[in-house]
């Protein structure tokens, strides 16, 4: 069998779960037995989200590679458990620099450089990057909505590709909104006939109308929006609101998508196997505690910003059989004065990433807080950081302890730039990004979580804990219980003297499944579930 082609794009508005839809699909197909892979098309200029504010473009998700990308690649790698590269995550400005820097180096042989064929040349190597491998379908999201004018390139690129290759290779599917009218007790399907017309005009044809609804899709809604759409009755699909998110592909499976999909692409495993999903499924129903959580963050303005941090919190309760209640907590409203009354009732305190000093004293607060108290604590990378400088300072009695994030000129840098890394620094490549192995010590806490020695979690950061502090901190209870394999980089902290206050310098969110969830979260869950006890 060839390599098979998945599209899928959205219309009338963003935000119809165009990810969810390519994240369930892929499930589904890998559910019958096949390898699956996802790829992200973002038309917007930046060569990657990683410079973009979390308020524009949410939480920026990494992968083994190193690959800064779009928070869609988080839903791809949580739904069907693959670990995706760089080459599933395509911008414009990834698209362009790689033009300009052929047409620099003269491989267009003197030609007039151009939108077709260059661009979407370009565009169709990253789609096609994935045969003369073992991927069996490839399944591509366009984001943004058809019309936009930075993603009139992709569109016709995709278009090329249905002629390119046999028509039995090649699936459109189209997201679009059925809006609901109270006043008058009807959905409309309007919005989504002028949307597959705005299709149709790029020269596309969708093969299945994926119809976002807030109420059931009435037998007569269907016929007309396939009479009018030019798709079979069968293939109008309606997506409704799920009870939770996992529920989405079982969801979508009940009303035909996989099956429409698997007949187009004229695929012999029609039968899924998803009795695996459906009992974890029946477990996220059935979760019999609850714990709430503080996530003391600095971008509260976007949850998104933090959602891989939120659905591994999920997963970790899952795990064990708990509903975990989110408290999303904006650290700039924390001081000392007021910590005890914002996080009195929470069961377990997490400190996630980010960059820049603001909102900086509120999280060292609350780690104070969650020390003092005995609470579960758990740091990540940036709260790692500042669960170091909060030791130092309020245990080893060092008062200009910092980061010299924040501080170039602090006394006391117990998390600095290495000296190996500032002459990279000054050049502006800086950042530790994607998977690094880590080696954990026996009879520490972080070994009783992961249950052996040697493990790889993925990095996104700068600034590392400074090794000339580490034997006073070690001496006072804080201890390096996870490092490079040389040594020379603290991956992990503990506190001796807490019943759970660990921190890693990575994201382990970012590898966190909900049937498998990352198990820094799974023991951080149990250790609240124990403590509210």
């Amino acid at each position: 069998m060839g390599t098979k082609y998945v599209f899928i794009t959205g219309g009338v508005v963003s935000g119809l779960g165009k990810g969810i839809t390519a994240s369930s699909l892929g499930r589904l197909l890998k559910n019958r037995g096949y390898k699956v892979v996802n790829q992200k098309f973002d038309p917007y200029i930046n060569i990657d989200p990683g410079t973009m504010s979390p308020y524009e473009h949410g939480e920026v998700f990494v992968t083994d590679d190193g690959a800064e990308t779009d928070l869609d690649l988080g839903h791809y790698e949580r739904f069907t458990d693959v670990n995706l590269t760089r080459n599933s995550s395509i911008t414009s400005g990834k698209i362009y620099q790689s033009v300009i820097e052929k047409e620099r180096k003269g491989d267009y042989l003197g030609k007039t450089v151009q939108v077709i064929p260059h661009v979407t040349n370009e565009i169709k190597d990253r789609i096609y990057s994935f045969e003369n491998s073992d991927v069996d379908i490839v399944i591509t999201e366009l984001g943004g909505t058809v019309g936009d004018i930075e993603s009139e390139a992709f569109i016709e690129a995709i278009r090329q590709v249905g002629l390119e290759k046999p028509r039995e290779d090649v699936l459109y599917i189209h997201v679009t909104l059925l809006p609901y009218i109270s006043g008058s007790n009807e959905l409309k399907s309007k919005p989504t006939q002028h949307s597959v017309k705005e299709l149709q005009s790029f020269g596309i044809k969708p093969d299945i109308l994926v119809c976002r609804s807030e109420i059931e899709i009435s037998e007569e809604i269907r016929q007309k929006i396939a009479l009018f759409c030019n798709v079979r009755p069968e293939n109008v699909i309606p997506n409704l609101t799920a009870e939770n998110l996992y529920a989405v592909p079982i969801m979508l499976e009940k009303q035909g998508l996989a099956v429409a999909a698997c007949k187009h692409l004229k695929l012999e495993n029609i039968l899924p196997n998803n009795e695996a999903w459906e009992k974890m499924l029946d477990k996220i129903r059935n979760l019999k505690e609850e714990v709430k959580i503080a996530l003391v963050g600095k971008y509260m303005l976007l949850q998104d910003s933090y959602l891989s941090v939120a659905e591994s919190l999920r997963h970790g309760g899952f795990a064990n059989s708990a509903k975990v209640d989110i408290g999303f907590i904006d650290s700039e409203t924390i001081n000392e004065n007021n910590v005890a009354d914002i996080l009195k009732e929470y069961d377990g305190i997490l400190v996630p990433g980010g960059f820049g000093s603001r909102g900086i004293e509120g999280k060292l607060c609350a780690i104070k807080y969650a020390r003092e108290n005995n609470i579960p604590f758990l740091g990540i990378c940036l709260g790692m950081q500042m669960a170091v400088v909060e030791f130092a300072r309020n245990v080893l009695g060092i008062k200009n302890a910092n980061s010299a994030e924040f501080d170039e000129e602090t006394s006391d840098p117990v998390i600095h730039i290495m000296e190996t890394q500032k002459e990279i620094t000054k050049k502006g490549g800086t950042m530790r990004l994607g998977a690094y192995p880590c080696k954990i010590k026996k009879d520490t806490l972080a070994y009783k979580i992961y249950g052996e020695e040697d493990i790889s979690e993925r990095h996104r950061h700068r600034f590392e804990y400074n090794n000339d502090y580490k034997e006073r901190l070690e001496a006072a209870g804080l201890i390096c219980s996870g490092t490079s394999p040389d040594g020379s980089l603290v991956e992990i902290v503990e506190n001796i003297n807490h019943p759970f206050f660990i921190a890693g310098q990575f994201h382990p969110e970012f590898k966190s499944r909900p049937d498998r969830p990352a198990p820094l979260f799974k023991a951080f869950i149990k250790a609240t579930l124990e403590n509210k006890k």
